[in-house]
Order: structure tokens, then C-alpha cells, then sequence
């Protein structure tokens, strides 16, 4: 798995012309599910986003969660954090999840998140999206994780 984190001042994303999710204050995710994803997988990369510091204290410092400072996700399924460029010119999505597996992954990573008492808005899984938000920072991570029992 997979997660592009963005803290941001506010995000939204647009499917058909309609917002169809908007956070004012968080963290904006991209998220990549491969083959091998599992729930042990999710869990700990939830655990990671909700409780990674990268928002500051009052001396300015990077010491708050996520949780901490009541932050909201933009979540979006995101298939092309999984396109290997190493070979030609057009990416290899090989390692990307097959939709209806990733699907079912997305929606309990999202649940997983919103059970820690996150506000989570979403995207459409599979539509055509635009994306639009505030980097603040900025402040960019990936969080990668993959199965440990193979």
C-alpha cells in the first residue's frame, strides 16, 4: 500500500462538475492499493496517517497528529501511485490492484480512519476527478507498506 500525505489548508475534489468531498483543515491523501494489501496492512498504515506529527505546536515544531489537531482527510483512490516508469514510456500498472479488490480495500481504509474519529470526505472510486487543495508548507510523505507474510 501506498499513501501520498499532503497536509493542507483545504482540499476538495470535483467528479461531473459537483463537489463531491471537501475538507477545510487535514491532510489530503492518494491512496495505492497493490495485490498483497490485507487488513494488517491498512491497519497499520492508518495508524501511521492518524497519528503522524506533522502539524506544529506552539513553539513551531512538527509535534502534532493529526488526531491532535482535530484535522479532517481528503481521501482518493489513487491506481498510479503503482505505475512502474523504469521501462519505455508509458507507465505498467501491473502492480495497481484490480478495481473491485481495490474498491473493498479503499472503503475499509476509509471506515478504519473514520472509527479513530477522523471526518473523512472521499472522492469517487474510478471516476474521472479534479482535485484541487492548498498545500501547507508544504509538507509531502509517503507512507508505503507492504505484506510482510509473503
Amino acid at each position: 500500500m501506498k499513501v501520498l500525505v499532503q497536509r493542507a489548508k483545504d482540499a476538495k475534489v470535483i467528479v461531473n462538475e459537483e463537489i463531491v468531498g471537501q475538507i477545510d483543515h487535514g491532510v489530503m491523501l492518494l491512496v495505492g492499493i497493490t495485490h498483497n494489501d490485507d487488513e494488517a496492512v491498512l491497519n497499520y498504515v492508518v495508524d501511521k496517517v492518524a497519528n503522524l506529527r506533522i502539524f506544529e505546536d506552539n513553539q513551531g515544531k512538527m509535534n502534532h497528529s493529526l488526531i491532535d489537531v482535530n484535522g479532517k482527510v481528503l481521501s482518493i483512490s489513487q491506481f498510479t501511485l503503482y505505475g512502474d516508469c523504469r521501462k519505455g514510456r508509458r507507465p505498467n500498472y501491473m502492480n495497481a490492484a484490480k478495481p473491485e479488490i481495490a474498491e473493498e480495500l479503499y472503503d475499509m481504509f476509509n471506515k478504519k480512519l473514520s472509527e479513530k474519529g477522523i471526518q473523512v470526505e472521499t472522492g469517487s472510486f474510478g471516476a474521472m476527478m479534479d482535485v484541487q487543495f492548498t498545500n501547507v508548507g508544504p509538507v509531502t510523505l509517503m507512507i508505503e507498506k507492504e505484506n510482510d507474510s509473503l
